[in-house]
């Protein structure tokens, strides 16, 4: 959630007004994120007063949003607390807005928490198998396009920006990775749209009667269709580790894992190459750090994140088999 655009009030109140959303009253642009501009609008209509995020689309085009949209819209259908795209008249979910491609989805209640428990990991992993299930059914497919492809593509881009150590170990893995993907085991693992992007900044807890409870999961611009393990190592890489060091919480990845299996039980095929998914989940985000930190776009609000805790993850999990207490129960 960075700012490419800037969009004024005019413009935002202009494309409200033809959905019918009502009068906007407050109107922030939003420092987090690197992908897309986005806005956190509040607008007030018939005296009701609605959350809402606008977001303009500034590397994905119009042909691939609706996949991103109708995925969103089909699981907010299904139960599943995502943001829900607001269509307009003719049902378009896509809009536009200064030239450029854009959505308007409801703004989730809650707060990301950045310092996880075993109890958010759980929520977090039950919520995923539901979202997986509920996904599966939706008649429109995409691949990853931040996948094995893009890994192969954008290696050679970044590699003179690394020393002789990390050339070393992104050689190596990727051609780990694309002996995996080549594998019999790789093909029987289930597929199905995955968020392929869903760390602890982009999910929301609310303290109910003093529980957190999982308000909602965001952010569905680098999903696609792919391996269901992918989704899970993406979590546990993120959720089940220290960010200092790397280190994998045994007690964290095991109540991600169990809450996760008690919605979904994973095959024998997921259960093998779980190590390999966590290397393939490292690589993937060390890789697209290494390309924003070196090949950065000029934008209003943007950080960049750092790729060296993506490193430490990958050399931990290239460098040691995962324990037992990583695997499911």
């Amino acid at each position: 959630m960075a700012v490419y655009t800037e969009v004024s009030a005019k413009d935002a109140a202009a494309l409200f007004g033809q959905l019918k959303l009502g009068t906007i009253t407050a109107m922030q642009g939003c420092p987090g994120g690197i992908e897309n501009t986005n806005y956190f609008v509040t607008a007030e209509l018939n005296g009701q007063i609605s959350e809402f995020v606008l977001t303009l689309f500034e590397r994905l085009n119009a042909e691939q949003l609706p996949f991103y949209l109708r995925l969103m819209k089909h699981l907010a259908l299904g139960g599943i607390p995502v943001p829900d795209p607001v269509a307009n008249r003719d049902g378009d979910l896509v809009h536009a807005l200064q030239g450029k491609p854009a959505a308007i989805v409801n703004r989730l209640p809650g707060k990301s928490v950045m310092s996880p428990g075993a109890e958010h990991c759980a929520a977090l992993g039950a919520m995923l198998a539901r979202m997986h299930l509920a996904g599966a059914d939706l008649r429109l497919s995409q691949p990853n396009l931040r996948g094995l492809a893009w890994w192969n593509q954008t290696v050679p881009v970044v590699l003179p920006h690394l020393d002789t150590g990390q050339t070393t170990l992104i050689g190596t893995e990727l051609a780990y990775q694309n002996h995996i993907a080549a594998s019999s085991a790789y093909q029987a693992l289930p597929q199905g749209p995955i968020h392929a992007d869903l760390f602890r900044d982009n999910a929301l807890f609310e303290v109910i009667d003093g529980q957190a409870r999982l308000s909602g999961c965001f952010d569905f611009y680098f999903a696609g269709v792919d391996t269901w393990l992918f989704d899970i190592a993406v979590c546990l890489n993120d959720w089940c580790i220290d960010h200092d060091s790397g280190e994998a919480s045994a007690e964290r990845s095991r109540s991600l894992l169990s809450a996760y299996a008690g919605v979904r039980p994973l095959t024998a095929a997921e259960r093998q190459l779980l190590p390999a998914m966590l290397r393939a989940a490292a690589l993937r985000f060390w890789l697209s750090r290494l390309w924003d930190c070196h090949l950065p776009r000029d934008a209003s609000l943007l950080t960049a994140h750092d790729p060296a805790p993506l490193e430490r993850v990958l050399r931990l999990r290239a460098g040691r088999p995962v324990t037992e207490m990583l695997a499911p129960a």
